[in-house]
């Protein structure tokens, strides 16, 4: 009888003006009150089967939706910007800066001071980013001792802006990334920054900067 029943409203249910995914969920339903089982026990089997989520899943394969897996950069809370500026380690501040502006004919500013990094600073401005020159600035300058270890010079970090910083740095560490300071510091271009551990970053010692 109560099948009979439920061939007599399944054959309505394809002379009206149904989608399929919304027949298919009465369908369910339907048979769910005919057997006395709930909804969700139906719906569960075939979740759990589909998409590898919990057996409480309530999606028959109709209307399965297959979300793609979220990253850092999908936040709600912040997003990640351009590539701000690469950092260049230089022995001879004065040299670099006319390379770039004599040989290639790129703008170049003046050179800045920032005594809390231990650096002196000359950015090298490019269409789409910039190159950011750096020199040691004091005795203890980190600077100076990554060219004890590379005498010539070479690439020290990228910069990536975010939309909010604050947000940044608590999700980075959340996920287990090292940051190199407790707080954020003022950086070369007057904004927020916080550097992350290169053996947390695939080797790349990586800067974020408020946008």
């Amino acid at each position: 009888m109560f099948s009979a029943g439920a061939d007599v409203f399944i054959r309505c249910l394809k002379c009206v003006s149904v989608s399929k995914q919304i027949r298919s969920l009465m369908q369910w339903s339907f048979q769910a009150s005919v057997h006395k089982q709930p909804v969700s026990d139906i719906f569960s089997t075939y979740g759990s089967h589909a998409t590898g989520r919990a057996a409480s899943s309530l999606c028959p394969p109709s209307m399965l939706c297959h979300q793609p897996a979220r990253s850092l950069s999908d936040s709600p809370v912040w997003k990640l910007g351009r590539l701000n500026h690469i950092a260049i380690a230089v022995p001879d501040l004065q040299a670099a800066a006319s390379f770039y502006q004599d040989v290639l004919g790129a703008r170049v500013s003046d050179p800045q001071a920032l005594p809390e990094h231990g650096v002196t600073t000359v950015f090298v401005e490019l269409s789409n980013t910039k190159l950011e020159l750096l020199h040691p600035l004091g005795d203890a300058s980190p600077i100076a001792k990554f060219l004890q270890r590379n005498a010539a010079g070479g690439l020290h970090h990228v910069c990536l802006e975010v939309s909010d910083i604050e947000a940044a740095v608590e999700t980075v560490r959340a996920s287990g990334v090292r940051c190199l300071a407790k707080t954020t510091s003022i950086g070369a271009h007057g904004k927020p920054v916080m550097f992350l551990h290169p053996a947390d970053c695939h080797g790349v010692l990586v800067e974020l900067e408020q946008e």
